[in-house]
């Protein structure tokens, strides 16, 4: 099928292209078109206007001010993978970048379109979730900052407005012992993920757990985040025994919904499984990181 037709701008700045956005009613804004292409073809989006921000090469950096990693909106998921600041800055943005989809998909893939997009089972709004970054959102009236918890409202929804668009995206840098673990469960390679884990666990010299976080993808209508259910787990081994009762938590926490193909109860028991997986491959992380 063939888009139902809209009035193509292609802005060659980011206050052009703020300037668009506020002035027409039902645009779309087109960063790798990884989601929105099918969309528009499928006749699923019938946009009046598609503003192309391809030419804003100033959205497309990685920045390193203090204990942070800054990524301009437009960096593509190859870059994110591929690129050495981001690998030794937040390794585990780096590894979910690289398990997106396939080569040519990563090529043209956006950090902003990605978090825009807002699938609940997409990798990039696992990773910002988990490690609770920042969203910086322009408008023409000036920027606001969104901690991403309060970011994705729904599936396919977040709390970007009309006439505002994503330009840049800060997560925490990784500390020293931080350790850190992903498990992504799909039917193919390249699908979307049925349930995904990730999860950042650092321990204290005597091998207790100091810092720990844990988030889930696929389960509901955005990612899971159970930062305030994890207070009890810290100051503790992180054994076996540990793991399996962070699993169980995970289980109890997620409220799939339930259909034939994939039925709820088998969503919760990858839930427990996954996050188990996860947080013992961040826990061997981070032994590895203090031998070394």
């Amino acid at each position: 099928m063939k888009p139902a037709l809209f009035a193509y701008h292609r802005p060659q700045t980011v206050a052009v292209a703020l300037a668009l956005v506020a002035e027409l009613d039902g645009a779309k804004l087109l960063a790798g078109g990884q989601s929105l292409g099918p969309m528009l073809n499928l006749r699923l989006a019938r946009p009046a206007h598609v503003i192309d921000l391809n030419d804003l090469l100033e959205l497309d950096f990685v920045r390193r001010p203090p204990g942070l990693v800054e990524i301009g909106s437009l960096t593509r998921h190859h870059r994110l993978a591929t690129d050495a600041e981001v690998a030794a800055a937040c390794p585990i943005l780096a590894t979910a970048a690289a398990s997106i989809g396939h080569y040519a998909i990563r090529q043209r893939g956006t950090l902003g379109g990605s978090l825009c997009h807002a699938d609940p089972a997409a990798q990039l709004p696992l990773i910002a979730t988990l490690l609770n970054a920042e969203i910086v959102v322009a408008g023409r009236a000036g920027t606001r900052t969104v901690p991403v918890r309060a970011f994705f409202v729904s599936s396919l929804v977040t709390a970007v407005q009309p006439d505002e668009m994503v330009v840049a995206v800060r997560f925490p840098a990784f500390r020293p012992a931080q350790g850190w673990g992903l498990e992504i469960f799909s039917l193919r390679h390249g699908d979307f993920a049925i349930v995904s884990v990730a999860a950042t666990v650092t321990c204290d010299p005597a091998g207790k757990v100091a810092a720990l976080d844990v988030a889930l993808g696929g389960v509901g209508v955005a990612p899971l985040s159970l930062h305030e259910r994890l207070v009890p787990f810290c100051g503790r081994e992180p054994d076996a025994a540990w793991g399996a009762e962070l699993g169980c938590l995970a289980a109890s926490a997620v409220a799939p919904e339930d259909d034939a193909r994939i039925p709820a109860a088998y969503r919760r028991e990858l839930a427990m499984t996954l996050t188990q997986r996860a947080l013992a491959a961040a826990v061997e992380r981070g032994k590895d990181q203090k031998h070394g």
